[in-house]
């Protein structure tokens, strides 16, 4: 019987204060999974209350309703279960009660059934009583008393593990809380089952009260931002591979073990210390990191936006220095529209700029391979190409030669006079002059290779003529022209005197790369024209290659530059063509474009912003 006149004050206000304490919760419009089970928690704690208060208002000699009321008292084990909730859903990281956490709610049910049956089977008790000395429980309290310590140890041997996994000095607290939460009811249940000590029957209730206050300031005093920490980690664990959340006034709050590793240990950042604090030596190049991170907390806060930036840090791996890069990114966090802090995500992108440099590495000897393949089939008619001038050159100098003869052996003879002298003297002049125009043309030809060559491994911006660069394509395919029996036609007006700035050699090997691809295509036509052509359109400079062959296959002429493909089978590896949108698109900010003639065989040609490519107006 509750006799104890302060007890019972206690008990009436503590009533009142849990009462009003979930009317305020059933206001909130949006509860997480721990605020409801903290709130069943508190519910079932409160029918506790109000059963007891019932009794100490009962009057001793209705045992009927004293019993009744002793029955609902069993909402103890629901607190138990609930409190075991909580401890899963906080460790575990659950957004929502898994359905099996609903059989932990079974035998508190079977307690209360049990309990209200007792009169048919007395297991609950043996005998029932108001007085503590004249009770004498059943078998199943020891089944019940076991459940509810089983709970209980369960709930604090889980809060326990989780603090020691995680270093977070924030978990680390609200663990304290829950398993202090825990202990009072613990051995205060096992006090009143095993030991012979006169408890009074408040005693249950009443160490339950530590269980909620201290779970309601884990839940609503440290759990900062309403979210479960668990879940939280393992999201910013997921998406970064380092972290750090700050107050709205710099305080470290939290940070995950990557980051500790690379920037708190080398910077002195831990937790309860403002960031600022972390900088008070004047040593900004060391620094530079902390300065980045202040300085992107600020303009966070002034922009409420995200800030982005690349860092870069330097660490220590088997005793060799390993410099790492990270994408940053701080944004502000909100709650209710107020800003309440701000949390930094780095994502490592070291890879990523290796990747990205290896594939540049790629590129380029993927575009030096393709050059020197172009290469290789120019000097295969080099020596064709050189040798007619060097034959004439020969001839010329074997005429002038005889010439030379001839004078030297009229020199005695009278016959011979002044004007036969000039004419020999003319004929000698004019085979020079053949000769003269052979070494220019061996000297376009060989300027022509030697930049192609000089050009492998390097990059020499400087302005150049249209007229130049089909000059110089036109002498560097002369002999496969000739060997496809194919001939070339230009189809634009070189007059006009159209100068481009970059690489003239870049150029040369797209134009040289497109006509190769016609002399394949007009050779299974037996030969025929090829043209070069040049237009202009909405400002743009056109360069295209028109043959009359068989034409490439819809399905490959939408995927030519995309991927290396090809329509010549195995003679082909579509390289060529790829290599070349890659020089037009990163040398001059270009695109290429393939269609079908309309006069049968493929228009392939590239088109050039006029930002590249200058009008100049010829000279008057």
């Amino acid at each position: 019987m509750v006799s104890d006149r302060a007890t019972m004050i206690f008990l009436i206000l503590l009533a009142v204060i849990v009462f009003f304490f979930i009317w305020s919760l059933k206001k909130r419009q949006q509860m997480h999974l721990l605020h409801k089970l903290y709130l069943f928690l508190m519910a079932f704690f409160a029918i506790w209350i109000l059963a007891l208060i019932g009794m100490r208002f009962t009057p001793e000699g209705n045992t009927e309703v004293l019993f009744i009321l002793d029955c609902i008292t069993q909402s103890g084990t629901f607190c138990a279960v609930s409190y075991l909730c909580i401890a899963i859903a906080f460790t575990l990281g659950y957004g929502s009660l898994p359905h099996w956490c609903l059989l932990l709610f079974v035998m508190p049910c079977i307690t209360t059934l049990v309990c209200f049956t007792d009169p048919l089977h007395h297991l609950q008790y043996v005998r029932f009583s108001t007085i503590r000395s004249e009770i004498i429980f059943g078998p199943f309290v020891v089944i019940s008393g076991l459940y509810v310590y089983a709970c209980l140890i369960a709930s604090m041997v889980m809060m326990l593990n989780f603090a020691r996994k995680n270093s977070s000095g924030l978990y680390r607290k609200q663990c304290t809380l829950f398993t202090l939460g825990g202990i009072f009811p613990l051995v205060t249940s096992i006090v009143a089952t095993f030991s012979k000590a006169n408890l009074p029957i408040t005693a249950t209730a009443l160490s339950f009260v530590p269980t909620v206050i201290f779970n309601g300031i884990a839940i609503y005093q440290l759990h900062l931002l309403d979210i479960m920490p668990v879940a939280t980690q393992r999201v910013l664990d997921w998406i970064s591979d380092c972290y750090l959340i700050l107050s709205e006034k710099g305080l470290v709050i939290s940070y995950n073990q990557p980051f500790a590793q690379v920037f708190g240990a080398q910077f002195g950042i831990v937790e309860n210390r403002y960031l600022k604090d972390c900088i008070k030596e004047d040593d900004v190049a060391r620094k530079t990191a902390i300065y980045n991170m202040i300085t992107a907390v600020e303009a966070c806060r002034d922009s409420h936006a995200t800030i982005s930036y690349e860092q870069s840090a330097t660490t220590m791996k088997d005793g060799i220095a390993q410099k790492n890069y990270y994408i940053t990114d701080t944004s502000p966090l909100d709650i209710s529209g107020k800003s309440v802090g701000f949390i930094i995500i780095f994502k490592d992108i070291t890879q990523l700029k290796k990747s990205m440099q290896q594939l540049q590495e790629n590129e380029k000897r993927m575009l030096e391979q393709e050059r020197f393949a172009f290469l290789g089939q120019m000097i295969g008619g080099l020596a064709h190409n050189l040798k007619t001038p060097i034959m004439s050159i020969a001839g010329c100098i074997a005429a002038a030669d005889s010439l030379i003869d001839e004078c030297l052996e009229s020199l005695d003879d009278p016959v011979v006079n002044a004007d036969d002298y000039r004419e020999i003297y003319g004929e000698i002049r004019s085979w020079f002059q053949k000769i003269q125009e052979s070494s220019a043309y061996m000297s376009d030809i060989i300027t022509t290779i030697k930049g192609q060559v000089t050009s492998a491994g390097t990059f020499e911006e400087s302005a150049f003529t249209l007229d130049e660069l089909v000059k110089r394509t036109t002498l560097l395919m002369r002999h496969e022209l000739l060997s496809g029996g194919c001939s070339l036609i230009t189809e634009c007006d070189t007059s006009q005197n159209i100068t481009l700035r970059g690489d003239i050699n870049n150029l040369i090997q797209v134009l040289g790369n497109l006509i190769s691809n016609a002399i394949y295509a007009q050779k299974q036509a037996g030969g025929g024209i090829i043209t070069l052509g040049m237009s202009e359109e909405h400002g743009l400079l056109k360069l295209y290659v028109k043959d009359t062959g068989p034409g490439i296959p819809t399905n490959i002429r939408e995927r030519l530059f995309k991927e290396m493909v090809t329509s010549k089978g195995t003679q082909g590896s579509g390289l060529g063509l790829y290599i070349s949108n890659a020089v037009v698109r990163g040398k001059f900010g270009g695109s290429m474009w393939a269609k079908e003639n309309p006069g049968g065989g493929t228009i392939i040609g590239m088109t050039i912003p006029f930002d590249g490519a200058k009008q100049l107006q010829s000279a008057t």
